[in-house]
């Protein structure tokens, strides 16, 4: 693979629809984004789908994830497509704007340093916090505080990564936002120190 940087890293086979992304960013191969943002060192697995969506730094999205997923009018006599993609069906008919432009408004929100497990699916309007894990297969219907684990359809806490108070420092010292080189010159601290001697460290 070739080595990220400053150009997002895309593999093939991907639709991408008004997006943008930062520095460090990957694309697995086969995967769908529209009308969304992913925030610098953040990545999807092969055949993620991000629809409407905002995503932090270093989140981790594994493969055939679904996040944001859109709807059908459910209020309407019909849920079909061709209510409001209607010029696909007649050529004298335009489609729904005020429907496509309601459902790019119902955004999802995933936080710094996430991670969003295989075949999970993160419901539009729906807050990741900083730090949070969606088990493999969840259905997220609620937000997620930071640095709290679920899992299960739908998806319920587990349990907390980090106490409270860990969670807090954290989220403090923000080290999401520190730039390349010094991430590489802490590498090896990442790497070996635990939590808490990291924030001792570095608060």
């Amino acid at each position: 693979m070739a080595k990220l940087g400053e150009t997002p890293f895309i593999h093939p086979d991907c639709k991408i629809v008004e997006c943008s992304f930062g520095r460090y960013v990957e694309i697995g191969a086969g995967s769908i984004l529209a009308f969304s943002e992913l925030g610098d060192y953040s990545y999807c697995d092969t055949q993620a789908d991000i629809a409407n969506t905002t995503v932090g730094k270093f989140a981790n999205i594994a493969s055939h994830t679904r996040i944001g997923p859109t709807d059908h009018p459910m209020q309407q006599a019909s849920l079909h497509h061709f209510l409001y993609r209607s010029n696909d069906y007649w050529d004298d008919a335009e489609p729904d704007a005020a429907f496509f432009a309601h459902r790019r408004a119902r955004r999802t929100y995933v936080g710094h340093d996430t991670w969003i497990g295989h075949g999970a699916i993160v419901r539009p309007e729906v807050t990741i916090g900083h730090g949070a894990v969606v088990g493999a297969g969840a259905v997220v219907t609620r937000d997620v505080a930071p640095y709290t684990i679920v899992s299960g359809v739908p998806a319920t806490p587990m349990r907390q990564r980090f106490p409270a108070q860990v969670a807090e420092r954290l989220m403090a010292l923000a080290w999401w936002d520190w730039d390349h080189a010094t991430l590489r010159a802490r590498l090896d601290d990442f790497r070996t120190l635990s939590v808490e001697a990291f924030l001792e460290t570095y608060e």
